[in-house]
């Protein structure tokens, strides 16, 4: 039995090591002939060409109301009617809230009274005058009389009025702040007022690319949400300064908001459309390879090998990327207009790496895609 295994054991050894001479004579025989060359990658490809692309900026924007204010006390006082309600839009006069005023109310009584009395002293003193029964100081103190009650008239009339808070201007309240019988300081805050339509957005822009940016120049503004918000507004004003910790300055665009879709705080995608055109190369997105050491495509062309011979493969060429455009990506160098470049399969080449063209497949390309389900 031993012997019996023995055998066994010496002639699968003797196999492995026919098996074994056969491969290294066949991979010897493959290194003398230039080496071993896997098969192809399937590939898709396009010619690239240059293209004028409409400059763009792009930055983060700050939604701002054109009018918007913490409508405050302006005197203390006891909320006596609150005459709105959260979130209500309302037109610029409309009262909001009247604070107590019998205090001011019995007052302007009496200075209304009194007005009237000094009216009837001064007419009786003028009459006096005029038949020169009276001496021209009995005139004129009359007069300063009158005054003086037609200005406690008017000072007790625009306290009445101060305590009586309306709107400042057209727009939408927010949260109220205030209930009936609460007693206001001077300066508490009673509800906040936006108005807004229009709107604006703010955003800052490098000041190396300020020259590129005029008043009236299109922007457009897209925010994320269900549904998503897309607008277009105009350039209204370019700070006069620059930031000094950033080297940028602001740019306010304001932007008609019927709808109500843009309110102020929310944070924003703008791009500034620029007078200057960019000559880019389009390609599309997934002829990118993104890494952290630097993007990259895969230029197809006549490769040597190392048996001397050439053969279709793949140069790997770093590139400068630009802005992108639908299902486009615009490369502002590294990339001469009529290169053959990889469109899709990047992700499984190599610098060198054999391809094989296949177009009869090819990924988008469009720089302004529609939505399947639109």
């Amino acid at each position: 039995m031993a012997k019996r295994m023995v055998i066994m054991l010496l002639a699968v050894a003797g196999f492995i090591g026919i098996v074994g001479f056969v491969k290294y004579r066949g991979i010897k025989a493959s290194m003398g002939q230039g080496g071993y060359r896997p098969p192809p990658e399937a590939v898709t490809t396009v010619i690239v060409k240059q293209e004028q692309w409409q400059g763009t900026l792009g930055a983060i924007g700050n939604v701002a109301a054109v009018n918007g204010v913490m409508v405050s006390a302006d005197l203390p006082g006891v909320v006596q009617k609150v005459a709105f309600g959260s979130g209500d839009r309302v037109e610029a006069g409309a009262l909001l809230v009247q604070l107590d005023t019998r205090q001011e109310q019995a007052q302007l009584a009496a200075a209304e009274a009194k007005l009237e009395l000094t009216h009837m002293n001064l007419d009786r003193i003028r009459g006096l005058r005029e038949q020169g029964i009276n001496s021209q100081t009995e005139f004129d103190t009359a007069v300063a009389e009158q005054k003086q009650a037609e200005g406690v008239v008017g000072e007790v009339r625009a306290t009445i009025e101060r305590k009586t808070i309306r709107a400042p201007f057209s727009g939408i309240l927010g949260i109220r702040q205030v209930n009936l019988g609460q007693y206001l300081k001077s300066g508490d805050p009673i509800v906040q007022l936006q108005s807004h339509d229009p709107i604006y957005v703010n955003f800052d822009v490098p000041q190396q690319e300020l020259v590129r940016v005029r008043v009236g120049g299109t922007v457009s503004v897209t925010a994320e949400g269900p549904p998503s918000i897309e607008l277009t507004g105009r350039i209204t004003a370019i700070d006069s300064v620059v930031d000094e910790s950033t080297r940028n300055v602001r740019i306010q665009a304001t932007f008609d908001n019927p709808k109500g879709r843009l309110r102020p705080g929310m944070f924003v995608t703008a791009r500034a459309l620029l007078e200057a055109k960019d000559s880019v190369v389009a390609l599309p997105a997934s002829a990118i390879s993104y890494a952290p050491y630097g993007d990259s495509v895969f230029i197809v062309e006549d490769v040597k090998g190392p048996d001397g011979g050439s053969y279709r493969g793949v140069r790997q060429q770093f590139v400068k990327i630009g802005g992108a455009r639908g299902d486009q990506v615009a490369v502002l160098s590294g990339i001469a207009p009529g290169a053959e470049v990889v469109t899709s399969g990047v992700f499984k080449l190599r610098n060198g790496a054999a391809v094989a063209v296949n177009n009869d497949t090819q990924p988008g390309n469009n720089p302004h895609p529609s939505p399947e389900d639109n």
